[in-house]
C-alpha cells in the first residue's frame, strides 16, 4: 500500500496529531510501542516472560518468549516488517489478542512444526486490579533525549497450558500469577552511531521494578538511582479494586542481600511508609531468575535485540543452560542487564507473588559497589 493511503486504524477516533495512525508524532528512529508479560508459578519452578513491540520509524515488529524451567531457558524470538494493521498483534508463532482492553488478553505461541518438543502455550491473562500509571520516565545524556516513556502496570491471574520438552504445564488461577507492563515513547534501538554518548557512559545504574499481587490488593514499587544514589525515578503505590483511592507509600528504601560474588539478589526488604507515617516492610524472597539479556532481547544481549532488522519472517528458537545464569563464562552479558526474578512477598501480614526486577551495574555508593567489576563479598 502506498504511504499516502489510510490504514485500518484510521477508521477510529483515536488520533492525537494530524497524521495517519501509521505514523508516530516523532521522527526519532528510537520510537517504540511495546509490552511485556511475566507469568510464573508460586513454587519457583517456572517463569514465562513474553512481549511484543513495534518500531514505526525502523519498520520493524518483533516478539519473544522465554520459559525458565529448571536449569533450561527455552526461547522463541520472531521479527518481521511492520504492516499497516496495528491491531494485529502477531509476528511469527507469537500472538497477543486483546479480548477486553485492560482486563483480559490471550497469549499464544504456536508449536514448532519441525520440533514438537519446542516451546508452545495458550494462556488467558486476566487483570485483577485497575491498570496503574507509572511515573513519566525521562532520561537525557549531554542534553540529548535518550529515553522518554509512558508506562502502565497491572497484576492478575492466568489460566491455560504451556508445553515444552515433552512436558505439559497446567497454568491455573490461585497457583500462578501474572504481571504486565505496557510502554511507549522513545527508547534506544541498537545500530545508531553513539557519537558523544560513548564519551559519557553512566558511572552506574541501579533499578528496582516490583509489581506484586495479593488477594485483595496490588503493590507497585519502582526505583532508579544514579551511581551516587541520586534518585531519578521513585514511586510506591498500593492499588485496590472497587473505586478505593490508591494509597501512596512514600520513599522506598531497599535493603538487598546478594549472592556472594554476584549482584544477583537472594532476598530483600523494601521499607515503605504507611499513610500515618508508620513503617511497612515488604519482605522479598527470590523464587526463580531470568536475565532479560539472555534470550529475551534486552540490552546488552549479544545475539539479538529488540527493534533490529532481521529480515522478513524471521523466527529463532533455542535453549540455554541457566543452571547458573550469572556465570560470566556462560552468559557474559547477563550481569550487565536487568533480571526478572519471580518472588514471594510478605507485606502488611499478607503473602503475595510478583516480580522483583532488578539491575545494578557500575558504581552504586549506597550498596558499596565501586565499579563495573564490583560484586557482593
Amino acid at each position: 500500500m502506498p504511504d499516502d493511503r489510510p490504514v485500518p486504524l484510521d477508521e477510529y477516533p483515536v488520533h492525537q496529531v494530524p497524521l495517519s495512525m501509521k505514523h508516530v508524532a516523532t521522527g526519532d528512529r528510537n520510537a517504540y510501542d511495546r509490552c511485556i508479560f511475566q507469568i510464573f508459578d508460586h513454587n519457583g519452578r517456572a517463569l514465562l516472560i513474553t512481549g511484543l513491540g513495534v518500531y514505526p520509524n525502523t519498520g520493524v515488529i518483533d516478539a519473544f518468549a522465554t520459559l525458565r524451567l529448571g536449569d533450561r531457558l527455552h526461547c522463541v524470538r520472531a521479527s518481521d516488517a511492520l504492516a499497516d494493521d496495528r491491531m494485529n498483534l502477531a509476528v511469527g508463532p507469537l500472538r497477543i489478542a486483546v479480548d477486553k482492553p485492560l482486563h483480559r488478553l490471550r497469549l499464544t505461541c504456536e508449536p514448532d512444526p519441525d520440533d514438537p518438543r519446542g516451546l508452545a502455550y495458550d494462556l488467558v491473562w486476566t487483570a485483577d486490579f485497575p491498570a496503574l500509571w507509572e511515573p513519566h520516565h525521562i532520561q537525557r545524556r549531554d542534553g540529548r533525549l535518550t529515553l522518554e516513556g509512558r508506562r502502565f502496570v497491572q497484576a492478575g491471574r492466568c489460566a491455560g497450558v504451556i508445553s515444552v520438552a515433552g512436558e505439559e504445564l497446567t497454568v491455573s488461577e490461585g497457583r500462578w500469577t501474572g504481571t504486565r507492563d505496557r510502554s511507549w515513547g522513545v527508547r534506544p534501538i541498537p545500530g545508531e552511531e553513539p557519537g558523544r554518548a560513548a564519551e559519557s557512559a553512566p558511572e552506574g545504574f541501579h533499578w528496582i521494578w516490583m509489581p506484586v499481587r495479593f488477594d485483595d490488593r496490588f503493590l507497585m514499587v519502582v526505583v532508579q538511582e544514579d551511581a551516587d544514589g541520586y534518585r531519578t525515578l521513585n514511586d510506591a503505590v498500593l492499588v485496590r479494586d472497587g473505586g478505593v483511592r490508591d494509597v501512596q507509600l512514600g520513599w522506598p528504601r531497599a535493603g538487598i542481600s546478594y549472592r556472594p560474588g554476584t549482584r544477583s539478589p537472594d532476598h530483600a526488604v523494601i521499607r515503605l511508609d504507611g499513610p500515618a507515617g508508620d513503617p511497612l516492610d515488604a519482605r522479598v524472597e527470590i523464587l526463580a531468575s531470568s536475565p532479560l539479556a539472555v534470550g529475551a532481547g534486552y540490552p546488552p544481549a549479544a545475539d539479538w535485540q529488540h527493534g533490529t532488522w532481521q529480515g522478513r519472517d524471521w523466527t529463532d528458537r533455542r535453549s540455554y543452560d541457566v543452571s547458573d545464569p550469572f556465570d560470566p563464562s556462560v552468559h557474559p552479558m547477563a550481569a550487565y542487564g536487568v533480571t526478572d526474578h519471580s518472588a514471594r512477598v510478605v507485606f502488611d501480614g499478607r503473602t503475595g507473588y510478583g516480580i522483583f526486577e532488578h539491575g545494578s551495574f557500575g558504581r552504586h555508593d549506597p550498596s558499596g559497589f565501586t565499579g563495573y567489576d564490583s560484586v557482593a563479598p
